[in-house]
């Protein structure tokens, strides 16, 4: 089976190296990144990575997800499976569904439920849209963990956003209170005292917020915006959500110094 994978940031890099050594046939292409993943072959341009590919996953974020599948539909095969694993809102999965659909590509929104580096391509993943039930088969035979949560594009992105809301939340408190602790001198001792609340992993859990947060804080900014947007559709207030993204803008900002 041949893949395109579209787009070699961290998530992107990982599931075009795991799904190389299952076997898979893999092609990538990603203009910022020079250099493919063993096993992967490096594409030019988007048109020539999908070309023959029966499934396309797109991981180039949200912002981009509509330039890259204008670029891939025109090239792909009729009866190839679209998958687009980029957070954005729910209408505008169904805006990308709709235009995969003038060309004869089944699309699949899929929202990425855990981080990338914890599980790879083993990762769960939630799935909605014309050609979920169909990437269910395939994802089955390899032993990707993947539920179908709708027959429309946009279902699995509103799960998505509702989980980001928790999760950003909680990555903020985290982060304000170890942030507190190491001022007052007990850094360690709250550390524990989180991480023996989020079960056996909760060490692992509380230093992944702690070294991702502020790496990747431009992007987790952007999904907040995304999160709030669908709140406000749902009418729900959203003052958790507000907090996360004004946190996550000032660790996204320039140092001055």
């Amino acid at each position: 089976m041949q893949v395109a994978v579209l787009g070699l940031g961290e998530a992107g890099s990982i599931y075009a190296a795991d799904l190389a050594r299952l076997g898979l046939s893999v092609a990538a292409v990603d203009p910022l990144v020079a250099t493919a993943p063993e096993g992967v072959r490096s594409e030019d341009d988007v048109a020539t990575a999908v070309r023959g590919a029966a499934l396309v996953l797109s991981l180039v974020g949200g912002r981009a997800a509509g330039t890259v599948l204008d670029a891939a539909l025109p090239a792909m095969e009729q009866g190839a499976i679209f998958a687009d694993m980029n957070t954005a809102g729910p209408a505008d999965k169904l805006l990308l569904a709709k235009r995969a659909a003038t060309h004869g590509i089944a699309f699949v929104d899929v929202a990425i439920l855990a981080p990338v580096p914890r599980s790879g391509a083993r990762t769960p993943l939630a799935m909605s849209g014309p050609g979920a039930a169909q990437l269910q088969s395939i994802l089955a035979g390899l032993q990707i963990p993947a539920s179908t949560v709708g027959e429309e594009a946009g279902a699995a992105a509103g799960l998505k956003l509702l989980r980001s809301v928790f999760m950003k939340g909680l990555a903020a408190a985290v982060l304000e209170s170890v942030t507190a602790a190491r001022a007052a001198g007990a850094e360690e001792w709250i550390i524990d005292q989180i991480a023996s609340e989020l079960g056996p992993e909760g060490k692992r859990a509380v230093s992944r917020i702690l070294e991702g947060t502020s790496t990747h804080a431009a992007r987790r900014e952007a999904e907040m915006h995304d999160a709030r947007s669908f709140l406000e559709t749902l009418g729900v207030a959203h003052p958790i959500t507000d907090g996360a993204i004004e946190w996550l803008h000032s660790l996204s900002r320039p140092d001055p110094g």
